[in-house]
């Protein structure tokens, strides 16, 4: 028997390698161990920022530019190479903007709605692998720490429709709230059934899980019904269209964002395109192998006679994990974007009525005829 600490050990290294890496070579200069770990901590949470400011600066020109050729126009152009700079432009005008609180909105609350809002998103991008050995945080329960970080997002949007003291704020945090809770849980059942056949909350184990025969052993195929849920449910939970009713401009000007401008605005802004990219990435991992290549990487490596212990190899390996992770999501993006101009805005009675009557009970089921099969072949489905 292997001791607890050994355990943990095991299941936390595939994280950690980037925290040694860097802690030894402080140490090679000369810093003292606890010193070098304290410069390390602010660093996971500052590639984090600075990976999801950049996933959002990306997805905001690819909506603008896809938008702009659905409906047959040219979209930006003149900020910078094919209008590159114009989301940087849009973050400029919002940073400099005059940030103006309501008279008889609760200032507290008001300000507290957004960050409330974001923080929680920035976090989930901890677990998010990009690689075997490319992930911030691999904490073993990665899974089970998403959905409790995303349960905290409509707290933040119901404030903040609450404290801006405006009918339609109100209104659009109370929908926001109605349709994070009708989603969340089909979402989160969907998920199970991903856990249940990988034995395991790690992304890294559930993606290592899918690599086993390249794109025919992605969990796309034996959670098809799965896959589907989870999708519809992170284009509800992102606000994303057809399901975009807590901020729907015909009806309630902007919903919970009415109110707000300047970098209170930004905050919701970023929020929003970071949980788009954040889910396009989860659906990657949980669904489509992640850093997976659809041939096996070592299987290629035999026909070519290298061995995958080269460093030449490695580094080969860990470059087309990061652009199949990132190739993968972005696709996904390009999906949610198409469907925004392909298909109309639901009511929000039809809305709560597919996550209650009809995602639910469906996801349940698929959870159950999962736990069958797992029972009934545990070779095929990871018993």
């Amino acid at each position: 028997m292997t001791s607890p600490g050994t355990v943990q050990q095991a299941v936390i290294s595939p994280g950690i390698n980037l925290e040694l890496s860097f802690n030894q070579a402080l140490q090679g200069l000369g810093v003292p161990p606890d010193l070098a770990h304290i410069l390390w901590l602010p660093l996971p949470m500052l590639l984090v920022l600075v990976a999801a400011v950049i996933g959002v600066l990306v997805t905001v020109w690819l909506e603008r530019k896809v938008s702009a050729a659905a409906q047959q126009r040219i979209g930006p152009e003149y900020a910078g190479a094919l209008g590159v700079l114009q989301p940087m432009a849009d973050g400029l005008k919002l940073l400099v903007k005059e940030d103006v609180i309501p008279a008889r909105a609760d200032e507290l609350l008001f300000t507290l709605g957004p960050v409330l809002v974001l923080i929680p998103v920035i976090l989930s991008w901890l677990i998010v692998p990009f690689g075997q050995h490319l992930l911030i945080s691999n904490v073993g329960i990665g899974i089970f720490l998403w959905i409790a970080l995303s349960s905290i997002q409509p707290i933040g949007l119901l404030m903040s429709g609450y404290a801006s003291n405006n009918k339609y704020s109100l209104l659009g945090g109370l929908r926001a709230a109605a349709q994070s809770i009708s989603y969340e849980i089909p979402l989160a059942l969907s998920v199970l059934a991903i856990v249940m056949m990988s034995n395991s909350l790690s992304t890294i184990d559930i993606v290592e899980q899918q690599n086993s025969a390249g794109l025919l052993s992605w969990n796309i195929w034996r959670q098809p019904v799965g896959f589907l849920i989870f999708w519809i449910c992170a284009l509800a939970e992102c606000e994303r269209l057809p399901f975009d009713l807590p901020e729907a401009e015909e009806e309630l000007v902007a919903g919970y964002q009415t109110e707000y401008a300047g970098m209170k605005f930004a905050l919701f802004y970023l929020g929003s395109y970071i949980n788009l990219v954040l889910s396009a990435l989860l659906v990657s991992v949980l669904y489509l192998g992640g850093w997976g290549f659809p041939i096996p990487v070592e299987w290629i490596a035999n026909l070519l006679g290298q061995s995958t212990q080269e460093p030449l190899v490695q580094v080969i390996t860990g470059s087309v994990g990061i652009v199949m992770t990132i190739l993968k999501a972005y696709l996904l993006v390009f999906l949610a974007i198409l469907l925004r101009w392909t298909t109309p805005r639901v009511r929000i009675d039809q809305l709560l009525d597919l996550g209650w009557k009809f995602l639910l009970p469906i996801s349940l089921v698929n959870l159950l005829v999962t736990a069958s099969l797992k029972l009934a072949f545990p070779i095929a489905f990871g018993g």
